[in-house]
């Protein structure tokens, strides 16, 4: 079997965001001072904080949108989302003005606010968010209404993720990251995005369907169960659901084409998958592997060949390798 551990390591270490990781926050602390600092707000309690894969660690390179939820605890009932958003752009607005060429850096969008930063190349989505009556959730503005609000819970699926992660041995988010770049190389800016793969993988380690030794077989498990998942959400109506809330189901941005798209790519990748680690030669299984994994954010190659083989997986004619029976002649030389 192909484990090609090394390699794998080296492929997680090509999809880990790079100057993301200090952009990101320094970004997102830019739009909570800025907020905080609006007297308005500050009479709501506002408390911002990180939430999305960045914030659970599970982000590819490159981070291109950062997510920061605005929580109002004190904000009151009759305060409308449009209220509220209008607010939020009138003050992101005027701390960051326009760009270089003379467009608004903030952008109204349907439950945020997009503030750009062009010196780091990446978004910061701010999200207003007020208590549920539960006293335990939050709600945040519903997309294409005035005024209606819909309960989330996001800092859970934090907590859930680094849980998970602990009980699959530091493994389960890896994998995470994995199945995200595999989405990524397969179907490009296409719907659904990341955040689906992820649910559906946090669902397939919960129902006990993925196990492992390793990266490889990890991600190889993690790729079957998640293709039964989309497979029976896009042929049979299945929900995938939020862990967050309990008998509820992740609302999935996608059509019939791009969904079935998915379906198919990620049924042929499981396969790929599963014959790849099933393989004797490591280079035709890192060329599989290989496949699936793309080029990172940087459009450099994820997976690397393993050391004696030629980047066509094939085996270099001088390249001597442990266990090998038939050893290239040496040069005579001596001294």
């Amino acid at each position: 079997m192909a484990h090609l551990r090394q390699q794998f390591r080296d492929a997680l270490s090509s999809i880990e965001p790079g100057d993301d990781k200090t952009n990101a926050p320094a970004a997102h602390a830019l739009v909570r001072d800025a907020l905080k600092a609006d007297a308005t707000l500050a009479a709501y309690g506002i408390t911002p904080v990180l939430i999305g894969s960045y914030k659970r660690n599970a982000s590819i390179k490159r981070v291109k949108d950062v997510d920061v939820f605005v929580r109002m605890p004190d904000l009151p009932r009759d305060v409308s989302s449009k209220d509220i958003l209008d607010r939020f752009f009138e003050v992101l607005h005027a701390e960051f003005g326009l760009d270089d060429d003379g467009h608004r850096r903030t952008k109204r969008q349907d439950r945020s606010l997009q503030v750009s930063f062009p010196e780091f190349d990446l978004y910061v989505d701010a999200v207003p968010a007020r208590r549920n009556k539960d006293g335990e959730t939050w709600e945040i503005p519903q997309k294409g209404e005035a005024d209606k609000w819909v309960r989330t819970n996001p800092e859970e699926l934090t907590s859930l993720s680094s849980e998970m992660n602990n009980r699959h041995d530091e493994l389960y988010v890896p994998t995470v990251k994995l199945l995200r770049q595999t989405r990524r190389a397969l179907l490009g800016k296409k719907k659904p995005g990341g955040f689906f793969i992820e649910v559906a993988t946090y669902q397939a380690f919960k129902s006990g369907a993925v196990s492992g030794a390793d990266h490889a077989e990890y991600y190889v498990s993690a790729l079957s169960a998640v293709s039964t998942i989309i497979s029976g959400f896009v042929q049979y109506g299945v929900g995938v659901n939020d862990p967050t809330l309990p008998g509820e189901t992740i609302n999935i941005r996608a059509n019939a084409d791009e969904l079935n798209q998915i379906r198919v790519k990620f049924a042929e990748a499981a396969t790929s998958a599963e014959d790849a680690l099933n393989e004797s030669d490591e280079g035709k299984a890192a060329l599989a592997f290989r496949a699936l994994l793309g080029k990172n954010g940087d459009d450099e190659i994820v997976f690397p060949m393993p050391p004696g083989f030629n980047e066509d997986g094939t085996k270099r004619a001088a390249a001597i390798r442990a266990g090998d029976r038939v050893v290239p002649a040496g040069r005579k030389t001596f001294g």
